[in-house]
């Protein structure tokens, strides 16, 4: 049974969602502030996190990116802030998806089943992909990616994206294709969401972001895997 923990300082709308969640067969748990839900999430088996932005203690983009910072778990957010760039900054702290409150607690459901399928979708791939001499490898049994051996925390749908990208090197694939692949045909948004996630990877594994090897723009159409395979 999957574990989700519900972040929100308002206890009506955790009891709401909690409900919801439960009559779908999760099993909950709950965080009331974000340094309560950092803490559970590094000493708890938590499967996915929905966290409301406006929290006591911090801000929601300061605990999901403290989360990202430990976990890869998915995230959905739960916002008023309804504008564009309050979107997009939080996608960019590792979040998979946002939904704007007033909300209804069956779209919550909905949504945390969209994204679980989502990610679980991407669980089988060769065991081991290596590119430039063992520069980046994506291991596909950790589901890790490292660069230089390190290890790279991307976030769920990083990590997808940069799966499809990499198992096609050198096709072209368009925004929409890649919002229907990692994002999933029932995703609403703008399909430039898919430009915020590639500029968050390149930060993560190339040596210049503004100069790209691996995720190189296709101008006009979206984006091509350039890296070479050993």
């Amino acid at each position: 049974m999957k574990t989700i923990l519900v972040v929100d300082d308002e206890s009506k709308i955790r009891d709401v969602v909690v409900s919801y969640l439960k009559k779908d067969g999760f099993q909950t748990v709950e965080a009331e502030t974000g340094s309560e839900a950092i803490r559970r999430v590094q000493n708890e088996s938590i499967d996915f996190v929905i966290l409301d932005l406006m929290l006591p203690d911090m801000e929601g983009e300061q605990v999901c990116q403290a989360i990202r910072q430990i976990h890869s778990v998915p995230i959905l957010m739960l916002t008023a802030k309804v504008s564009e760039n309050n979107r997009i900054k939080g996608l960019s702290m590792g979040a998979d998806d946002y939904l704007i409150k007033p909300f209804d607690p069956r779209e919550v459901v909905a949504r945390v089943r969209a994204i679980m399928r989502r990610t679980d979708e991407y669980h089988l791939l060769a065991d081991r992909l290596a590119f430039n001499q063992g520069e980046l490898i994506i291991d596909s049994l950790k589901q890790q990616v490292f660069r230089d051996g390190q290890p790279v925390n991307l976030t769920p749908n990083e990590y997808k994206l940069l799966l499809v990208l990499a198992k096609h090197p050198q096709r072209h694939f368009s925004r929409d294709e890649l919002v229907e692949r990692v994002l999933g045909y029932d995703f609403d948004g703008d399909s430039r969401t898919i430009d915020q996630h590639v500029k968050n990877i390149r930060q993560k594994i190339e040596g210049d972001p503004k100069s790209p090897n691996y995720i190189v723009t296709v101008y006009g159409t979206g984006y091509r895997f350039a890296g070479g395979t050993t």
